[in-house]
């Protein structure tokens, strides 16, 4: 017997008949002898719908703009889940399980008062070991906890995951089932090289570069947490029938199982490509060359909450000039521009260039760090396809660079066929 956290995205529970696929899911572990929480996303659409609803009310209601109180949005946008954990149970009971609702609130799972991106700071699993040990299955409402001002918060689009891991941790849970509508996790997306492969096994670490490099198979905060509390997590597809061979095999059941790293026996040196399209880079000429500028740069970029990644310094011939490049996401590039516009004089950078429509491609693998030539592998296959490379950056298990968009899908391709990540 084993204690599983399983967990089901919003097109998983799209509707009543796919909440009924769900439930026969839970009901083959109950019948296996498990102890089983489950985590709920709001329906597929519910969600967007929710949030259109909150950002027109104010000028619905005659105000002229659309500002709205953020713990108002947490109260309002929180319901989907609250309304898909209640229809997962009264299915469940159905067949003949006990199964009962929890909201987030209830548990209770205790957040910071950031609402609307809210963290986890503490779950209290006591009443829930208790009734799992009985043999009721929790049937948790994700995506949302309770604020230190005793309100509900939210964790942020697609905290759904981040929900299932947390209580995964903190129920001492064997095993957290992310089940969703893919199979699995990808040496990159199928969708734009078919010849793509699932990976039975990849280290939190790679899944970590991956989901934040573009990949969205899971948010990046349930990865961190899984890595932090050694989560053993699988990505698996609620869409296979419930019943086929292998479903309910507790070690290795079909998915991606995301793992530390010593698990993996046979590492490769390139576990996959990610990509992240709708970046755009900025350009400060002649800056001068001494202490304090990047701060003066990144400090304000920061307070405006806008995500800065890539970070090309280069110095001029003299060394009292220097030029700064650097990304954000293409959404972001009007109010970075603006920024730095207000801080002009204090940055004392000569002239501002931008350019959108931007693509990060990323080569991703512990293997990495024992294997010399990763990168030089990729620049040449890159070169050979005419694709020129405007910006670099490396970690010990990651390469990022920065091409023109049209070359996106090319150079996924050629990056894949190149590592061998093509060849079964």
């Amino acid at each position: 017997m084993a204690r599983i956290v399983m967990k089901f995205g919003g097109t998983s529970v799209a509707d009543l008949d796919r909440i009924r696929n769900v439930a026969r899911h839970v009901k083959r572990e109950v019948d296996a002898g498990h102890e089983v929480a489950v985590v709920v996303s709001a329906m597929s659409g519910k969600t967007n719908e929710l949030v259109g609803w909150v950002q027109n009310m104010p000028k619905v209601a005659g105000a002229n703009h659309s500002i709205y109180d953020a713990r108002e949005y947490d109260a309002i946008v929180a319901s989907g889940e609250q309304v898909t954990s209640g229809l997962l149970a009264i299915a469940l009971q159905a067949m003949g399980i006990n199964a009962r609702s929890w909201q987030g609130w209830q548990i209770p799972i205790r957040t910071d008062n950031a609402h609307g991106a809210a963290r986890i700071l503490e779950i209290d699993g006591g009443e829930m070991i208790r009734r799992m040990g009985e043999g009721q299955v929790a049937v948790v409402a994700g995506f949302q906890g309770l604020g230190p001002d005793n309100r509900i918060s939210t964790l942020g689009r697609g905290g759904s995951d981040t929900s299932a891991v947390a209580i995964a941790a903190a129920v001492k849970a064997d095993r957290c089932d992310i089940y969703t509508d893919v199979d699995g996790v990808y040496t990159t997306d199928p969708r734009i090289e078919p010849k793509a492969r699932r990976l039975k096994k990849i280290a939190f670490e790679e899944m970590l570069e991956m989901a934040s490099l573009g990949a969205k198979v899971l948010q990046v905060r349930s990865v961190e947490l899984a890595m932090v509390f050694k989560v053993r997590t699988f990505v698996r597809s609620s869409f296979e029938d419930p019943d086929a061979p292998g479903m309910g095999d507790l070690l290795n059941p079909p998915g991606t199982l995301i793992c530390d790293e010593d698990e993996i026996v046979e590492q490769e040196v390139v576990t996959g490509i990610a990509y992240a399209k709708d970046e755009a880079q900025i350009s400060l000429r002649r800056l001068a060359d001494r202490p304090g500028v990047s701060a003066a740069i990144f400090g304000p970029l920061a307070e405006s909450h806008i995500n800065v990644d890539m970070i090309v310094q280069n110095i001029s011939e003299d060394g009292s000039k220097t030029d700064m490049t650097f990304t954000v996401p293409s959404g972001d590039a009007e109010k970075a521009l603006r920024v730095l516009g207000e801080n002009k004089e204090k940055i004392g950078y000569d002239v501002v260039q931008s350019e959108s429509g931007l693509v990060k491609v990323s080569v991703i693998g512990v293997g990495m760090r024992s294997h010399a030539g990763v990168a030089a592998t990729a620049f040449r296959a890159l070169a050979e396809k005419g694709i020129n490379i405007k910006a670099i950056t490396t970690s010990e298990i990651k390469i990022s660079i920065l091409i023109d968009g049209p070359y996106a899908e090319l150079a996924v391709r050629t990056l894949h066929s190149c590592y061998g990540l093509d060849k079964s």
